[in-house]
């Protein structure tokens, strides 16, 4: 055998090596990746980050899937002529609307699906509705009604620990049912946060179309690879942090305010993104982790 074919073989090996510790730290810990963005748009990306999850299940990982769908449903809507609109980030959702937010959410649910068990892996798609998983309420945007859009007020968790114990990658859509049973759009990132609250997640990885955070956004130098829930609270009140990323981050901070050992914020669009960031010593994206593990900070994640 070639040199030059051995060092590539002894490269691999030394990857795996150095994931094996985070295989054994995380072996049968839950970990819920919210999937949306640029990364959904892409057929290359969606296999990739689908390996990835489905990869993190084979060895060991409990993962859960909650997936958005934003812009598959603005494109639908505009197909029956409607144009989309939005209060405060929020998708104003009127009878019509909901009726093709849930259409396009369940088909890109069982897509997912589809992309794991062609992987060799179990999966099953269910939505917020599913079992009472996410009971939810009427949400306003500074007191406008923008009609059916749901705050998460409520989880049941039992579904997810079912599917999890029959070994089963659970794909969630988020939607949810009020108290009069009537259907709600849910904001993703709220469903993979509360959700992860709700089972006791280890991690919880949000993948976005940035990078991670910057002190500065024009300061590629200011990136900040880990910092504390305070460190959070302290970044979102010095005014810093703007646009969508302003409620992913309190997100962030109320979920380990909650019990989630440590909350991702990488960059979706990075092939193999969650590899990167849960098996090297470096990572590549941003760590928000408790104020009681603050010295990691300064060491690996």
């Amino acid at each position: 055998m070639e040199q030059q074919e051995m060092d590539k073989i002894l490269a691999k090996a030394e990857v795996l090596i150095e994931a094996l510790p985070y295989i054994q730290k995380f072996n049968r810990k839950i970990i819920v990746v919210k999937y949306g963005g640029s990364a959904m748009s892409n057929e290359e990306l969606q296999r990739n980050v689908i390996k990835d999850v489905t990869l993190l299940k084979l060895v060991g990982f409990k993962p859960i899937i909650v997936h958005g769908g934003g812009k598959e449903i603005s494109r639908w809507v505009g197909k029956v002529g409607k144009e989309a609109e939005f209060v405060n980030g929020l998708r104003v959702t009127d009878d019509e609307t909901m009726e093709i937010a849930e259409m396009v959410l369940n088909k890109v649910n069982k897509n997912l699906v589809r992309m794991v068990e062609e992987l060799g892996v179990r999966a099953v798609g269910i939505s917020g509705k599913d079992a009472g998983l996410l009971q939810c309420k009427k949400r306003y945007a500074d007191g406008q009604d923008i009609g059916f859009v749901g705050e998460i007020c409520g989880v049941d968790p039992k579904v997810i620990y079912d599917l999890l114990e029959k070994d089963f990658l659970p794909i969630v859509a988020p939607i949810g049912l009020d108290e009069q049973f009537m259907t709600y759009n849910i904001n993703a990132d709220d469903a993979a946060c509360a959700i992860a609250k709700a089972v006791g997640a280890d991690k919880l990885v949000f993948l976005t179309d940035i990078e991670g955070l910057y002190r500065d956004i024009n300061d590629k130098s200011s990136f900040i690879s880990r910092l504390t829930a305070t460190q959070a609270e302290e970044l979102i009140d010095s005014g810093c942090i703007g646009g969508g990323m302003l409620p992913k981050l309190g997100n962030c901070t109320d979920a380990i305010r909650e019990g989630v050992n440590r909350v991702h914020i990488l960059d979706g669009r990075i092939a193999h993104c969650l590899l990167l960031e849960i098996f090297t010593d470096h990572g590549i994206g941003t760590a928000i982790i408790a104020d009681r593990d603050k010295e990691l900070c300064e060491g690996n994640h």
